[in-house]
């Protein structure tokens, strides 16, 4: 017998590890609704700026009522310089800081909310968070607001799991170090990073992969990934 395809949506799907992500699960056949403001590479696409609760309401407006076995939340912005050593805090505007910070961690938590519904027609519901190692105690950056937003996505994907216990979506955060999008390699290759290995994405893709088959019995809360090199 046929198993049924699952429907995931990844929300920021058109580049780094959101296209892989989305990339890989409709590679293997399954319904992929890609969320993003430009054109992803795979998936059916949503075109939204979830920044906004516009954006946010678009998504669900364009899901509908349909069922939802995972959402994938890859995406993920951060001040301009960061990273470099351009970078100044004090030059950072208040509304880039307020944008990285609804993207980061508002949107992630009303877009699960608003999905439920969706995720709970699922026999194995699963929401998925990509944070990052900034957004552990003692590991902050000078990024003022993307740390702020990792820690703040953290603290959401801990509540969310309490919160939505009863509806039995198992609610997970990734916390990886820096991955080898092309963005990364990019950033090595011209010195605006020191010299490193970074994270493979296929590292990412087969935890996400990991998580989605296990039964509705467990629960993965975090998982943090630190490159050696």
């Amino acid at each position: 017998m046929q198993l049924e395809k699952r429907q995931i949506l990844v929300v920021g799907a058109s580049r780094g590890i959101g296209a892989a992500v989305a990339q890989h699960f409709a590679q293997k056949s399954e319904n992929v609704i890609s969320v993003s403001r430009s054109q992803p590479i795979a998936g059916k696409w949503i075109q939204a700026d979830i920044s906004t609760a516009q954006g946010i309401q678009s998504v669900v407006d364009q899901v509908g009522e349909s069922r939802l076995d995972a959402l994938l939340f890859m995406g993920g912005v951060w001040e301009d310089g960061a990273f470099t050593a351009q970078y100044d805090f004090l030059q950072s505007s208040d509304q880039e800081t307020r944008y990285v910070i609804a993207v980061n961690t508002i949107a992630p938590i009303e877009l699960t909310k608003k999905l439920t519904k969706n995720l709970v027609k699922s026999d194995n519901p699963r929401t998925i968070f990509i944070g990052s190692l900034s957004g552990l105690d003692n590991a902050a950056s000078i990024e003022v607001a993307n740390t702020a937003s990792k820690f703040g996505l953290r603290g959401a994907a801990q509540a969310l799991s309490i919160a939505l216990y009863d509806y039995k979506i198992g609610v997970t955060i990734i916390n990886p170090g820096n991955v080898a999008t092309e963005e990364v390699l990019a950033d090595i290759k011209e010195g605006r990073f020191g010299q490193q290995v970074p994270i493979p994405l296929a590292d990412i893709i087969s935890s996400i992969d990991w998580i989605l088959t296990l039964s509705n019995a467990v629960n993965i809360a975090e998982i943090n990934m630190q490159q050696k090199g």
